[in-house]
């Protein structure tokens, strides 16, 4: 294959090294290595701290850097000190704004994937599209607008976000119908696509795991966890997709000295869970861990958790599920009965998903795993072979680089 030049533009890239920022790394590493030749137009890195990284704090607003012959072009944009709807439009805003400037940059491009988040990526995606005579793929990881309206940022029903609404997802579907293809992570966001535009070259293109970088047969004890406490661990952003109310009703059950509650993260809602759950010694709070600690870390627990707002509808599909399931330990998951994630573990046995929040049956499947080792092996060994059969890396990746061949060997219609 004759070398292709594909430009990636995401909110977020290495360093960052958790959720988005990972995947999208990961994958432009693995295209150069099949020839490919990668540019990215990016932020500062931010996330999950939602501050500008110290070590890229004093560079000069618009700088670029290369990684394994991978050009990055970054623009330092707003990052609002505290989480909100309107702050989340700066940034969004400050990132076109960087993006645009960065896309005159680019000379050649053969293709174009824009990462969503960000929605607005699509307008200089489609501004190097006209340029470069290129294709767009849209890769969706989150729709962004209909968690802002699902998990009550947007959530009240008057005439004004009402229409508000309208605009907004009009406005989303006419940039999402530019697109060559578009790719999501889940059958379910596939179809939400689908009544979205009227793109047909729609992709399952799902996140994956390594099974060599998150593998409990290479683990070490990590010391965020104890040995002597069943440990229930949540690692990642704490931030409005989760429900943290979950959490605190739980810990008002809890009254063993046996058990510890391990949160490893960052994220805007980190302050105010913490005073939350101030009262309860058992509940422990650490810094996020790099990467290369992250199987460590997740192969000591004896239980993962994630609790999702139910009301969401799988807008998302939390790609922290697949690090779990790969560390051979159980997972309790809450979140929307239709969702993909609770189909797969209620047909499969790999953990316990939850759609009605009754806090004490939560609380009674806490108290039967830990003291039921035989059962958390069954559930942490059918999680592993499930993620290692249908979202390995390999698996991922050979597919993605069959349809990119495909898109980049064929003209457009």
């Amino acid at each position: 294959m004759s070398s292709k030049k594909i430009t990636v533009i995401s909110g977020n890239y290495y360093p960052e090294d958790t959720a988005i920022g990972l995947y999208t790394t990961q994958l432009t590493e693995h295209l150069i290595k099949k020839g490919f030749e990668i540019n990215v137009i990016t932020n500062f890195p931010y996330y999950p701290q939602w501050k500008i990284w110290n070590d890229y704090h004093d560079k000069p607003n618009f700088f670029s850097e290369l990684l394994h012959t991978i050009k990055i072009y970054r623009y330092k944009q707003f990052v609002p000190k505290k989480v909100s709807f309107l702050g989340r439009v700066l940034l969004m805003l400050s990132f076109l704004y960087g993006a645009i400037v960065n896309s005159k940059k680019i000379k050649e491009a053969d293709l174009i994937i824009c990462i969503i988040p960000f929605t607005l990526s699509l307008i200089p995606g489609l501004l190097l599209k006209r340029k470069c005579k290129a294709k767009l793929w849209v890769h969706i990881q989150d729709f962004e607008f209909d968690l802002a309206f699902e998990t009550g940022i947007l959530k009240k029903n008057n005439l004004i976000i009402t229409l508000f609404k309208k605009i907004i997802f009009s406005f989303e579907s006419y940039l999402l119908n530019k697109s060559d293809v578009i790719s999501s992570i889940s059958n379910n966001m596939i179809a939400t696509s689908k009544t979205k535009s009227n793109v047909e070259n729609l992709f399952l293109f799902p996140n994956w795991v390594s099974s060599t970088n998150i593998n409990p047969e290479s683990s070490k004890p990590h010391p965020y966890i104890s040995k002597d406490k069943f440990t229930l661990l949540y690692s990642g952003n704490v931030g409005e997709k989760q429900d943290w109310s979950v959490l605190e009703n739980i810990c008002a059950l809890i009254h063993s000295d046996d058990i510890d509650v391990i949160i490893v993260g960052e994220g805007a809602f980190l302050p105010q869970l913490k005073q939350n759950l101030s009262q309860y010694p058992f509940v422990k709070f650490f810094p996020l861990v790099p990467y290369h600690e992250l199987s460590d870390l997740l192969c000591s627990a004896d239980v993962h958790f994630l609790f999702q707002k139910t009301d969401v509808k799988d807008s998302i599909m939390p790609s922290k599920i697949l690090g779990m399931m790969a560390s051979e330990k159980p997972s309790l998951i809450t979140g929307n009965k239709t969702s993909e994630v609770g189909t797969i573990f209620n047909n499969h046995l790999v953990g316990c998903y939850f759609s009605d929040l009754d806090i004490q049956t939560i609380y009674n499947t806490i108290i039967q795993l830990k003291d039921n080792a035989d059962l958390r092996k069954k559930m942490g060994q059918n999680a592993r072979s499930y993620v290692i059969e249908n979202f390995s890396e390999n698996i991922i990746f050979e597919k993605v680089e069959k349809k990119l061949d495909e898109e980049l060997n064929n003209s457009k219609s």
